[in-house]
């Protein structure tokens, strides 16, 4: 598949025309940034890492059922996607707290949660993607009723597939987030789009609390690119 015009670049990647109008080569970047944009900088080899990961899990989700953009991996670093509309909407899905949620309710973090929470967001960088809920995202028009049921029901799937993935490999998924766009060579359907990286997932060692994620760029904490080479290991698995 041959890499033509570049339509876009985001923080982490960059979108490329193909001679086929419905399909797309999504390059992964090294570059990283935090705090929606606010901090930056690179990681070594992560768009290497999160391309394979990403590759794979998706890969794993399509098994499950779940429609997503992936079709093949081309390169070390470039991904082969269906054309998406994406959906201006990201659902965070929370099974312990931590982030934002924990400074929003005034908790510490680790406090396993007794049932999922879902939460969505309006996706602006400059406005800091703020919480929103479903009255808003269908009253802004980001969202039908049908697509926000859609994607709920997904996200709780692709939880549930996550959780138990991780967890037999000593791995808690703590919350990631997840984007859903409309692709428009399947009638609009629905389907999963973007990546599931360490830079979307909360991964912590069960026991420890160890985090293997980009909290480790977030926060200073130091064996960054050890980090995302490990869970690319784990996931190979």
């Amino acid at each position: 598949m041959e890499k033509k015009e570049q339509l876009y670049e985001g923080k982490a990647k960059i979108i490329y025309q193909t001679e086929d109008e419905s399909k797309y080569i999504a390059f992964f970047k090294d570059d990283a940034t935090a705090f929606n944009g606010k901090k930056s900088g690179t990681i070594d080899s992560k768009g290497i890492f999160n391309n394979k990961i990403s590759s794979k899990i998706f890969e794993e989700i399509g098994k499950k059922g779940i429609p997503t953009h992936y079709l093949e991996t081309l390169s070390d670093r470039e991904m082969l996607v269906k054309r998406v509309e994406i959906i201006l909407v990201e659902v965070v899905i929370r099974n312990i707290v931590a982030g934002s949620m924990a400074r929003r309710m005034g908790v510490e973090e680790g406090m396993p949660l007794p049932n999922t929470i879902i939460d969505l967001h309006y996706k602006d960088d400059d406005l800091d993607d703020p919480l929103i809920n479903e009255d808003t995202a269908i009253g802004f028009n980001l969202a039908t009723k049908e697509e926000l049921e859609t994607m709920r029901e997904y996200a709780l799937e692709i939880n549930t597939f996550l959780k138990d993935f991780f967890s037999s490999k000593n791995i808690d998924l703590v919350d990631f987030k997840l984007e859903f766009g409309r692709c428009p060579s399947e009638n609009n359907k629905i389907i999963l789009a973007d990546e599931i990286t360490p830079d979307s997932c909360r991964f912590w060692e069960k026991g420890t609390g160890r985090k293997i994620d980009k909290d480790r760029f977030r926060h200073d904490l130091g064996n960054i690119e050890d980090a995302y080479a490990e869970i690319e290991k784990l996931v190979f698995e």
